[in-house]
């Protein structure tokens, strides 16, 4: 018996169903990192860099709902840096998270978002 091969606007629905559940992953664990960093700060009682808040705010504030097109250009950056980083440990991974935020606000300055 032959099983029935999806068709051209099915195959698209379920492409399209993919990517938005990867992007919301990337959002939600994101806005975690973003709550935890500006915790550490405010525990620590340092002020946090403009270019570090920036990053946070974006998530936390649901920036990307208003910027189009902004939150796949940081997925894109986010798996660029992290490939790029070494493997996070609990000594390094303050700072990678710091440098990942600055990325992002670097990104969405010069995108015009």
């Amino acid at each position: 018996m032959r099983k029935k091969r999806r068709n051209v606007e099915q195959r698209y629905q379920d492409e399209m169903k993919k990517q938005k559940r990867k992007l919301d992953e990337f959002i939600s664990h994101e806005t975690e990192w973003a709550n935890d960093l500006m915790l550490w700060y405010r525990v620590k009682n340092i002020d946090m860099p403009e270019d570090e808040y920036r990053g946070c705010a974006y998530f936390i504030n649901k920036e990307y709902s208003r910027k189009k097109g902004s939150i796949l250009y940081l997925y894109e950056a986010y798996k660029k840096v992290i490939e790029e980083m070494p493997v996070m440990s609990k000594e390094t991974a303050f700072d990678q998270v710091k440098y990942l935020y600055k990325t992002y606000a670097l990104i969405l300055e010069k995108g015009g978002y």
